[in-house]
């Protein structure tokens, strides 16, 4: 295996750059925006290969690479036509996964066309 080592990374022209540090450290390890609501579908997506539909308002996306532990974070976000929503993130139980439940107020567990969700490692 091979080991590159540097302190900051370049585009092409040179013209922007981001010290190696916040890639390794403080980049999305993984994100997913997908439709939650009828068959789900992953509409764009970085490191997570699928979505599971768990049941109404609960999704768990699956890591392509896993993280290197479950002491990563998460944060989650949805919309859907008609009113105010939350989702947030469950406690992470595996290393390849995480589970994301979304709610509508004076409902609870609702799922929602819009969510996205990035993970911090």
């Amino acid at each position: 295996m091979s080991t590159l080592r540097l302190t900051t990374i370049s585009n092409q022209t040179g013209s922007s750059s981001v010290p190696s540090e916040t890639v390794i450290n403080g980049s999305a390890k993984a994100w997913v925006n997908f439709n939650g609501t009828g068959t789900v579908a992953i509409r764009a997506s970085f490191n997570v290969s699928s979505i599971t539909d768990n049941g109404t308002g609960s999704y768990t996306a699956n890591f392509t690479n896993a993280m290197v532990d479950i002491n990563f974070s998460a944060v989650a976000t949805c919309n859907d036509s008609g009113g105010a929503y939350s989702a947030y993130f469950q406690p992470a139980s595996s290393a390849s996964s995480v589970t994301i439940a979304t709610s509508r107020p004076g409902v609870g567990a609702y799922d929602q066309s819009n969510i996205a969700v990035a993970v911090f490692r």
